[in-house]
């Protein structure tokens, strides 16, 4: 968790820089996803604003990137660690993409879709669900995103 709070911060290693250093402010959530082995497969930031891209979510892009330096869709034994719970659409993609495990910071109640309002991770009308775990470094993830939103 605390490398996605750095991208989160800094933005991503493999990706436009954070506000502050040239880039449109973008809500600063922070995606890494790591591969079965526990190595950094990929790292993403918000990229909305930036990019003008409704689809361009931290935990999206860190998918696409990923599986575009692995060459398969499918990152099952993967590990998504994201700084903010994900929406429905992330939630989404990360069901298609047979990611294994999902670790998240902060709860977000008005779309958060891995148990605040829906819990699309865990849905047992689905053909995949991954391990979730909420909650981690929580205070941190919701200080960035405070500040942010000051």
């Amino acid at each position: 968790m605390r490398r996605a709070l750095e991208v989160a911060v800094t933005g991503p290693d493999d990706g436009p820089p954070a506000a502050g250093d040239g880039a449109v402010d973008d809500v600063p959530v922070g995606a890494v996803l790591y591969g079965p082995d526990g190595t950094e497969l990929a790292t993403g930031r918000n990229e909305r604003e930036l990019t003008g891209d409704p689809t361009a979510h931290a935990e999206v892009l860190a998918l696409r990137r990923a599986a575009g330096r692995l060459g398969r869709w499918r990152l099952d034994g993967c590990t998504l660690v994201v700084t903010l719970e994900p929406c429905t659409m992330c939630a989404g993609a990360l069901v298609l993409a047979r990611v294994s495990t999902v670790v998240f910071g902060a709860w977000e109640p008005k779309t958060g879709a891995a148990g605040s309002l829906w819990d699309a991770l865990r849905d047992r009308r689905l053909n995949h669900r991954p391990e979730v775990y909420g909650g981690v470094l929580e205070s941190e993830s919701a200080a960035v995103l405070r500040a942010f939103f000051r």
